[in-house]
């Protein structure tokens, strides 16, 4: 077991540490907030990447450092392409990101919803919970999000405002995944 293995080294790892870090820091803030955002598996693979990446670039000494940085370049860049495709096209959205999950809907838990999403019933009871609520009582919909995190909207929040400038509701359940025959007409139905 070696403990320390020299000050040249050391000095190695601290100035790969600094300058990839830096290097990380400026690409990230040049591609914007999108690319740590954790919305989807695509989003979650590029964050763990760019980890391993910075891992490799202190810690073994064939990674140089340019090399570390065109790596960060590459992964920010796929995810920028990506992500503005995504945004533009359905076809490539769904390729990437799944859609949010209906698992309770106005004071009914969705049974096979929650298998198909394999959610506990008591990962739901802590979620209400987290939520302030002691039941489903007074609870339109209990949703399973994109990127893997729960909302609960509440009976009282209503159908949605208007849009500026438009006719248009928005609505916060819009796209929800709902089994067949449940809730308002704007859910999508499985």
């Amino acid at each position: 077991m070696m403990l320390f293995d020299g000050w040249d080294e050391l000095g190695r790892v601290l100035v790969m540490g600094v300058l990839g870090y830096a290097g990380l820091i400026v690409i990230l803030r040049i591609t914007g907030k999108r690319t740590l955002a954790k919305m989807n598996a695509f989003d979650l693979v590029v964050t763990v990447s760019l980890g391993s990446v910075l891992a490799a670039a202190v810690l073994d000494e064939n990674v140089s450092l340019a090399e570390a940085i065109a790596a960060f370049v590459v992964l920010c860049g796929l995810q920028f392409v990506i992500a503005w495709a995504a945004v533009r096209s359905e076809r490539v959205r769904a390729l990437v990101a799944s859609e949010p999950a209906l698992l309770a809907w106005e004071g009914r838990v969705l049974p096979d919803a929650l298998k198909r999403e394999r959610v506990a019933v008591e990962e739901l009871r802590s979620v209400l919970r987290a939520a302030g609520r002691t039941s489903l009582e007074g609870v339109r919909a209990v949703v399973l999000e994109t990127d893997g995190s729960f909302s609960v909207v509440g009976a009282d929040e209503g159908e949605g405002a208007p849009l500026a400038g438009t006719g248009d509701r928005f609505l916060a359940l819009e796209g929800v995944v709902a089994p067949k025959g449940l809730g308002p007409a704007h859910l999508r139905q499985r």
